[in-house]
């Protein structure tokens, strides 16, 4: 432990002064991390372990810093009540009390950042941000130097020469130029813009209507706020100059409010919060008493001593690559069965001793929402496996060896024992693809947790390089080859359910599940810390399967009367086409045959095909079929209105029909977590992802998805987001003012491309720059324009070359993207996901550039997928501290949908337009709004 890492400088100013917001760190620490308890006596401590991590990390990184700083302190908040409210009583009357878990944890912050060997200041009546103040303007007056490691808004108005902020989580620094991006002022106009504009956050009152566009404006015509007040009766727009003459004594109150108070009493001379090394002792001691082990080992090997010159000459375990486990071949053999209780008892003991257990449940169907439980595997070691029958029995032509082949433990009795074990806090229970095992285990009344699950683990190392499933990681990291399910239960019709498979086969089968995922979880969960993607780990994988779960179990109600009519309505329609289509072509021929339509069009037919498949027949395509249809041929229209109407039959009228559970009477689609690359969800049995809302057949799929009665269907879809995401991450000044203002972002490219005023702008120029603007983001080319727009090739390579041409950082961004992909071979998302994109190495030219495309789209997909599992994560717990009994029911792209009461309509609106809305903070300060439209309806298409 001992002397912090660092080096010196003779050069700048001799105090440089750190100030760290502690507040800022308790709560980017509580929200970013899942809940962790110490195992001794359940005391929550997420939010401190999250703070030491950050404080470390801290400490490392700025002193080996040139200008690394010679004094550092923590400011905390001393309580609720400070001279503001004496000024005002109702300022952050608002604020929600925070978190229950998090009382208890503010007192062992405090502890952490001494135990860190860093001064703790607070001052009673004062705010954190006024200590703050006053420090910085002390050492600033007296020449020194000053960082205020926050992003809060409010401390913004301290920047200055020699006056800086640093955001840490996006490890941006703060100065004069920054502040004036965010606020459209200077920094000693900060104050003024938000007396005017207020803060809902605080319950600052500020002039109503008047936003920060209209507030720097005003301070930039008038010079500051005073001169503003004085002269209000001057200003032209009837309702700005009414609302400042009529608010100006609120405006004077609120300037108050915002305003840091740099005279505030400092608690401790500057002298004492000179920078020191932590006492190895002390720090170690809490950090034990913590149960910190990992930060432990990460700052010294838990063992007093020189941290500096082990950070300099012995590197940590964790700065090395983890090597592979070598726990030798599999012996799927040496596996128990378990069948009476002393011999579980002992198994789980077994689990408690070591603390970690690898489990799966075995089932007799794949949907989790009504699938039987037949047992349970448990593994407590490399090797050392079990398997639990539960509910295997004896079908007609199953060959058992002995009567004793069936004895089992009763279910009820094994549940009874296992759930204690599957629900302790203390033992990490480890699982592969756990969300099914979650929701097996849940109608059983077991509430699995904590959970780790290599399939996320995997996607999160490895997403875009290969799949996830265990039979493919256990030959890629243990060069082994799991038994195949069909080796156990057979292949095709003659396939059984698996309580009928035999106790010895099933036992070997199913313990090797779970040996396999302990040694999977050994070989991957090390190098999460290693490659830096425990974070994304922790805080967008490791919640979602507990949230997937609830929410195929919960299923969405389908009215069947509704859809069968829908069926029966396209198969007539088909019908119809197929006749028309026949005679067409002279001749009977079948619809859905590549081969057929092939023959008809460019044989008979004589029209002209541009390509053939690889096993020489003509091209039938989607592709295909629209050309022809665009050079005015009739017959490749209705082909494609034929497909059309097919697929929604047979993919959803008919599918969705079928899919209606017998014991729920509602649809329980299975949600995949890792089948895409850059973390969007997908959907199967049935699949909810791909119902075209453009279309009114679509429309009409989605009316039958209804509510319960008494209750509605509430439809939260974010607008624009991924166009939002690109305006951010970009830094395209023209989208990020368009979306600040609250523009139409069509309307506001198609008047910056072709010249046009918004204002009576054609639908068809507005259309054509909604093309470019959505077809940018998948690196949409002249050919796929002019398809799209149905104009010839040359003037639409003419449209993206102008488009180019005034959004110059748009092209920036995908050069510089493309450029990254192909140096390293991934990209990542603002919230630090890997997206590996290994077709940007290809020998083939075509797969480079679609790899190009790929790596442009992925930052800004994969952004907006991490959104979204961010605002799932929080919102069960947003919903039921409100009281609300709504559920998640789907997610679909950029869309939430809940079914609620309707007394509980409007509520759920405004928490998940809340939620969804800030769901990036406080990891990511998105500089453009994120914007949600919501509605509630008695079906899905009436909500949307």
């Amino acid at each position: 432990m001992g002397e912090i890492p660092r080096e010196t400088t003779q050069d700048g100013p001799k105090v440089r002064l750190y100030l760290v917001d502690g507040s800022g760190f308790i709560f980017r620490a509580f929200h970013a991390l899942p809940p962790l308890t110490r195992k001794t006596d359940g005391l929550p401590v997420g939010a401190v372990s999250g703070f030491c991590n950050m404080i470390w990390k801290l400490l490392v990184e700025m002193k080996t810093q040139a200008d690394a700083p010679t004094h550092l302190a923590v400011v905390f908040d001393h309580s609720e009540q400070t001279f503001r409210n004496k000024l005002y009583d109702q300022y952050k009357a608002h604020r929600p009390p925070p978190p229950e878990d998090l009382v208890p944890q503010f007192p062992l912050v405090r502890e952490a950042t001494k135990a860190f060997g860093v001064p703790c200041l607070e001052l009673p009546g004062y705010e954190a941000d006024d200590l703050i103040a006053a420090y910085a303007c002390k050492v600033r007056d007296m020449g020194g130097e000053v960082t205020i490691v926050s992003s809060d808004k409010d401390l913004m108005q301290l920047v200055g020469p020699r006056v800086f902020m640093l955001d840490t989580m996006k490890n941006a620094r703060i100065g004069i130029e920054q502040v004036i991006e965010k606020f459209g002022v200077t920094p000693d106009k900060v104050v003024d813009v938000q007396a005017l504009c207020g803060d809902s956050v605080d319950n600052v009152p500020g002039a109503p209507g008047i936003g920060i566009k209209t507030a720097s404006a005003l301070i930039n015509e008038y010079g500051d706020l005073d001169t503003l007040l004085a002269r209000a009766t001057e200003i032209k727009q009837p309702k700005r100059r009414d609302t400042l003459i009529e608010y100006a004594d609120q405006i004077r109150l609120s300037r108050e409010l915002v305003r840091l108070d740099c005279d505030t009493p400092l608690p401790s001379p500057l002298d004492e919060l000179a920078v020191d090394d932590p006492d190895p002792a002390v720090l170690s001691e809490f950090l034990e008493r913590m149960e910190f082990r990992t930060l432990a080992r990460r700052v010294g090997d838990g063992k007093a001593g020189s941290a500096g010159q082990a950070a300099a000459d012995t590197p940590r375990p964790e700065t090395r690559a983890p090597e592979k486990p070598n726990h030798g071949k599999i012996d799927v053999t040496a596996y128990a069965c378990v069948r009476d209780l002393p011999a579980l008892d002992a198994w789980i003991a077994k689990a408690y001793a070591r603390g970690i257990v690898a489990f799966d449940t075995e089932t007799d169907a794949l949907s989790s929402a009504t699938a039987g439980l037949c047992g349970v595997s448990l593994a407590v070691a490399p090797g050392e496996a079990c398997y639990i029958p539960l509910g295997h029995c004896e079908a007609e032509g199953l060959q058992l060896e002995a009567a004793a082949d069936l004895t089992q433990i009763p279910l009820e009795q094994a549940i009874a024992r296992l759930k204690p074990l599957l629900e302790d806090p203390s033992v990490l229970k480890v699982a592969q693809n756990a969300k099914y095992d979650i929701a097996v285990l849940s109608r059983y009344g077991i509430e699995v947790g904590p959970i780790d699950d290599t399939m996320l683990i995997s996607y999160v190392l490895e997403a875009g390089l290969h799949n996830h499933g265990m039979d493919e990681l256990s030959k890629l990291g243990l060069d082994h080859e799991p038994i195949a399910f069909k080796s156990v239960a057979g292949t095709g019709k003659a396939q059984k359910s698996f309580k009928y498979v035999g106790l010895s086969e099933a036992t070997c089968y199913a313990a090797e599940d779970a040996d396999v995922t302990l040694r999977l979880w050994e070989h991957l969960k090390p190098r999460l810390a290693h490659e830096g993607l425990a974070t994304v780990y922790e805080t967008l994988e490791r919640p979602m399967p507990k949230v997937l779960a609830d929410m195929e179990c919960a299923g969405a109600k389908v009215d069947a009367e509704r859809l069968r009519q829908l069926s029966n309505e396209f198969g007539q329609r088909m019908a119809e086409l197929e006749a028309e289509a026949h005679r067409l072509a002279g001749r009977p021929f079948n619809l859905g045959s590549p081969k057929q339509i092939g023959e008809v069009l460019f044989k008979e037919m004589g029209l002209a095909s541009g390509r053939v498949t690889a096993t020489g027949a003509f091209s039938t395509d989607a592709s295909m079929l629209e050309d022809l249809a665009a050079q005015g041929h009739e017959l490749p229209r209705i082909l494609l209105d034929w497909r059309q109407l097919s697929k929604l039959k047979g993919t959803y009228t008919d599918a969705l029909v079928a899919a209606i559970s017998e014991q729920t009477g509602r649809v329980h689609t299975s949600f995949s977590l890792a089948s895409t690359t850059t973390g969007r969800l997908s959907s199967s049995d049935p699949n909810l992802m791909n119902i075209p809302i453009r279309t009114e057949e679509g429309r009409k799929i989605r009316r039958a998805f209804v509510a319960e009665p008494g209750k509605v269907l509430i439809s939260a879809d974010y607008s624009q987001i991924e166009l939002r995401l690109l305006a951010h991450i970009g830094d395209i000044p023209q989208l990020k003012r368009a979306f600040r203002e609250g523009l139409d972002i069509h309307a506001m490219t198609a008047s910056e491309m072709f010249g046009v005023p918004v204002e009576g702008m054609p639908s068809e120029t507005r259309r054509r720059a909604k093309a470019i603007n959505f077809g940018i983001i998948y690196g949409i080319s002249a050919f796929g324009l002019a398809n799209q727009l149905g104009i010839p090739q040359d003037e639409a390579g003419a449209y993206i070359k102008t488009y180019f041409e005034r959004f110059p950082g748009i092209r920036a961004y995908m050069d510089r993207t493309k450029q990254a992909a192909r140096s390293q071979g991934f990209v990542h998302t603002i919230f630090g996901r890997k997206v590996n994109i290994p077709a940007v190495k290809s020998k083939s030219q075509a797969e480079r550039a679609f790899g190009d495309r790929a790596a442009i789209n992925a930052p800004i997909q994969g952004s907006a997928a991490d959104v979204m599992r961010r605002a799932m994560i929080r919102m069960p717990g947003a919903l039921k501290a409100e009281g609300l009994t709504a559920r998640m029911l789907l997610q679909v792209h950029d869309e939430l949908v809940f079914e609620a009461p309707e007394a509980e309509a409007e509520a759920v609106i405004r928490i998940a337009k809340a939620v969804m809305e800030k769901a990036a903070e406080p990891a990511v300060a998105i500089s453009v709004p994120l914007v949600v439209e919501a509605r509630a309806a008695p079906n899905w298409d009436d909500a949307h």
